[in-house]
């Protein structure tokens, strides 16, 4: 991705995790244009189900918009941190669970227009429940969903997190997680 940078970025800000940027891009035609950007170091998300078909979603409170979430467990990964690994440590922090059969989804890439965040996308199943220890910034609920509340829930648009419907498709399309009426 970063191979049709031109120069080097004029950061303009750092955040705790996030890089405000100004880049020249080339584009496929040869012509360069100056773009801002947000640098993200990258996310992994989990589409955890249990034996039952049910899957877990959080109910989360995001600051940001200033309302409760509905959420598969993700999180941010640490510097240097494998995919999978991320993956493991935020399905254990978040719910307490554990898996000893795991699924690569694939990559997707939310906001391509403006940030280079790669979220990757994992199944996981075979579970053991455990306690979770969430950030202390983090507040949110562990909900088990069967296959026909889940449908309903994608129908009714109750669920908006993009990381949340991009998984749940690819997971469906693997045939990881039934989804009747869908």
């Amino acid at each position: 991705m970063r191979d049709r940078m031109t120069d080097p970025p004029s950061v303009l800000a750092v955040g705790q995790f996030l890089r405000f940027q100004t880049r020249s891009f080339s584009l496929p035609d040869g012509t360069s244009v100056l773009m801002d950007w947000v640098g993200h170091p990258g996310a992994a998300a989990v589409v955890a189900v249990d034996g039952d078909g049910r899957i877990c979603l959080l109910r989360q409170y995001r600051p940001i918009m200033g309302a409760w979430m509905w959420e598969i467990p993700a999180g941010k990964r640490d510097a240097g941190e494998a995919p999978e690994v991320a993956a493991r440590r935020e399905l254990a922090e978040e719910t307490g669970l554990t898996a000893r059969e795991w699924g690569d989804l694939g990559p997707i890439w939310p906001s391509p227009g403006f940030c280079d965040e790669v979220i990757h996308l994992f199944s996981a199943r075979e579970l053991t429940c455990g306690l979770a220890h969430p950030e202390s910034d983090e507040h949110l609920e562990v909900n088990w969903v069967d296959p026909a509340a889940l449908s309903a829930m994608l129908r009714s648009g109750e669920l908006v997190d993009s990381k949340t419907l991009a998984a749940l498709l690819r997971a469906a399309l693997a045939g990881v997680l039934p989804m009747p009426g869908i």
